[in-house]
């Protein structure tokens, strides 16, 4: 992968494609900023809490998760507008891993901003309703939909799990999850995820520097390398879909590891020889 932007970030996730704009969007979680490159210039947005994942509502409004609330938020003005409290009776959470699902609604995981053992869920909004979905969990990642619009993905990187679980006409899910991935055994961590258009799972593959993709039955397919070993979440973007992007984070390295990989918690992107899907929609 070559560097998209050189912009360090301390924990640079949620990368999102916006397919009106043709722009992509990213955040770094710890230094509670929005990015984006418009062009050849990088922008960023600054709030007063942790940031972490985005759907888009139309050209000019995205849903945001934070740490306290999922909010509308105007790009060109800035406006704020919260939609639901997120986790209120929990201070010590922040959101995480999040992603619009087929039928245009959003999923959000939460964890402790120690990584404290099981503190964390994931959560669906869906036209005003925020519901618990999964818990308890350490930290969920992996929040991907397939592209028959019927099948969800998530994990936790805590355990080196992904499940997957069937949904309902409106979304929901419809049944218990089962064991997509154990990459426990491998030493490896998921981190965010996504699918593309042929129904293949692309994981970020934190502390391994790539981007995995596996075959729906789970088999493992190929790695793209990230110049970064805390590669944190992929996203398809540019023409036909057909780049792929990854976060990276510089989060826990110490001086060492940031000498070895200087380019840790920069934005990548290559060629995936795939096209990827669409973000869906935020419908409010």
């Amino acid at each position: 992968m070559r560097l998209y932007d050189a912009t360090p970030c301390t924990l640079g996730e949620g990368p999102l494609w916006h397919p009106e704009r043709e722009q992509l969007f990213w955040f770094d979680i710890i230094g509670r900023r929005l990015y984006s490159r418009d062009g050849g210039t990088t922008r960023h947005w600054q709030f007063a809490e942790h940031v972490s994942a985005a759907g888009w509502i139309d050209r000019d409004h995205l849903l945001i998760a934070s740490e306290r609330a999922l909010f509308r938020f105007a790009l060109e003005t800035g406006a704020r507008l919260d939609l639901a409290a997120l986790e209120a009776d929990k201070p010590g959470n922040r959101s995480n891993d999040g992603r619009a699902d087929p039928q245009g609604g959003f999923w959000i995981g939460t964890m402790d901003k120690a990584a404290a053992a099981g503190e964390g869920a994931i959560y669906r909004f869906y036209r005003g309703e925020l519901r618990r979905l999964f818990g308890p969990l350490s930290i969920p990642n992996a929040i991907s939909f397939a592209p028959d619009g019927r099948t969800a993905c998530f994990g936790d990187t805590a355990i080196g799990k992904v499940w997957r679980v069937t949904l309902d006409a409106e979304g929901w899910p419809a049944g218990a999850p089962e064991l997509y991935l154990d990459l426990a055994p491998d030493g490896l961590n998921p981190d965010g995820a996504v699918f593309d258009a042929a129904g293949r799972f692309w994981v970020a593959q934190w502390g391994a520097g790539r981007v995995a993709a596996y075959a729906p039955a789970g088999d493992f397919l190929r790695a793209v390398a990230v110049p970064a070993p805390h590669s944190s979440c992929p996203a398809f973007g540019g023409p036909g879909l057909a780049t792929l992007f990854c976060t990276t984070a510089r989060q826990g390295l110490g001086a060492a590891g940031l000498a070895a990989a200087p380019q840790s918690g920069m934005t990548f992107a290559g060629d995936a020889a795939t096209s990827g899907q669409a973000e869906h929609r935020v419908l409010l």
